[in-house]
């Protein structure tokens, strides 16, 4: 009787152990399964896209547990930064390419190297764009295994309001005096002089510092001083600030307001012509029921081609547990077919070249058809600035300065005379 005791409690604890996992080397996990949390972003659509993306390679690999955390854009490096600190955090973060600067310098990532060299195939750098592979290598490290990259340069365009015009759809070798033209030929007011259809928008400002020549800071991987004040620069930044302030082709904040719908609703409801964005606009607007396609971003008018990028990859934390279990989901995430999956349903453009250039992305007629352009406008991308503090410097300095030019209160020479000064000082300071 005693003994019969004394196996119950024995088995009794036991479980509880298994339980706890008190000693998972004893009991493993769910059976042997090793949960793999992978940190993302993203809207309802793009989660959903994300999460079915490597489906049938979880089914495949059943000792994996892939268990997808979503969290908002907004604070999401503040986020995985505290649970860092507090030893909680996931295994796997998506990363962009501006977030990646405060991961890459506070040391909190992996290097991927020995990873890819015991690889004896499935992870072929020479098949990823050497942009976005030699913006996620930090001091000869890669950190981040890119998924996509994200060039700002589709000017998605609505063919109804271009028809109903009369105006020649937009092809890649136009400029921005024909992207003046056009949007103005496609503004239209009401008889009490007010906007209802606004030719052009665009929020991704640094195009026109970039495609006139200009940029930001005189070296993106070491910046020392900033080059807002070079002429170019200045004459870029007031070209796109005279389409709201001059030629009133492109909506205010106000006029979003007044219309009470952004700038992606506006476009899909025939409210703005012409639309610069990124690729991932792709699946809300095959939601709408409207005809439209892109074209590359313009030259300026002495031929030269720039714009700024985006791009997304996937790291593995230092502070991760099971950091060989969490390679082999990254290498499905940005595998071949995780890439194909992504390409098809139209959130990204593939990091991989052979991705990039197959039927599933450049040749694929679903829209946009024009998006194998992307291809070549990769060869034109400018990252934002590695400094640890730029992304401070923006949202602090340049931004608030920003929003009085392109209201016209201050022209971009007023603004960047007043401001170069103190950009200069925070690039020294905040190394």
């Amino acid at each position: 009787m005693l003994s019969n005791f004394w196996a119950k409690s024995f088995s009794v604890l036991l479980i509880i152990f298994f339980l706890c996992g008190c000693d998972s080397s004893l009991a493993p996990k769910d059976g042997g399964v090793t949960e793999v949390k992978v940190s993302f972003w993203g809207t309802p659509e793009e989660i959903n896209i994300i999460t079915e993306a490597i489906s049938g390679w979880q089914k495949e690999h059943p000792a994996i547990k892939i268990v997808f955390e979503h969290a908002p854009y907004a604070g999401y490096i503040n986020k995985i930064l505290t649970r860092i600190a507090g030893g909680a955090a996931p295994d796997i973060i998506a990363t962009e390419v501006d977030y990646f600067v405060t991961f890459a310098t506070k040391g909190v990532l992996e290097d991927l190297n020995p990873y890819v060299a015991e690889e004896s195939d499935g992870f072929n750098k020479d098949d990823f764009f050497p942009q976005i592979l030699d913006r996620f290598t930090y001091n000869g490290k890669l950190l981040a295994a890119p998924r996509d990259i994200a060039p700002f340069a589709c000017v998605f365009y609505n063919k109804k309001l271009f028809d109903e015009a009369k105006i020649p759809y937009p092809q890649d070798d136009w400029t921005w005096n024909d992207l003046l033209r056009i949007a103005r030929e496609l503004t239209k007011k009401d008889d009490a002089g007010r906007v209802k259809q606004y030719g052009f928008y665009a929020w991704a400002w640094k195009n026109f510092i970039y495609g006139n020549g200009g940029g930001l800071v005189d070296n993106v991987k070491n910046p020392q001083r900033t080059t807002l004040d070079d002429p170019k620069s200045v004459a870029g930044l007031q070209f796109f600030a005279d389409l709201s302030s001059v030629y009133e082709v492109m909506p205010t904040p106000t006029a979003f307001t007044n219309f009470g719908m952004g700038a992606d609703r506006m476009f899909a409801n025939g409210r703005i012509a012409m639309f610069l964005s990124g690729i991932w606009e792709t699946p809300q607007f095959r939601n709408y029921n409207f005809d439209w396609d892109v074209a590359m971003f313009p030259k300026n008018p002495e031929g030269v081609r720039a714009f700024g990028t985006g791009g997304t990859g996937y790291a593995i934390l230092r502070s991760s547990k099971h950091k060989k279990e969490a390679w082999e989901v990254i290498k499905a995430l940005t595998g071949p077919e995780g890439q194909k999956q992504f390409a098809k349903r139209g959130l990204a453009q593939p990091a991989r070249i052979s991705v990039a250039k197959s039927a599933v992305f450049a040749d694929d007629p679903m829209p946009p058809v024009n998006k194998q352009m992307l291809n070549e406008a990769v060869q034109h991308v400018i990252f934002s600035p590695f400094h640890s503090g730029w992304r401070e410097i923006e949202e602090k300095y340049i931004n608030p300065q920003l929003d009085l030019v392109f209201s016209g209160k201050k022209t971009a020479a007023e603004m960047i005379r007043e401001l170069a000064p103190e950009i200069n000082r925070q690039l020294q300071q905040k190394r």
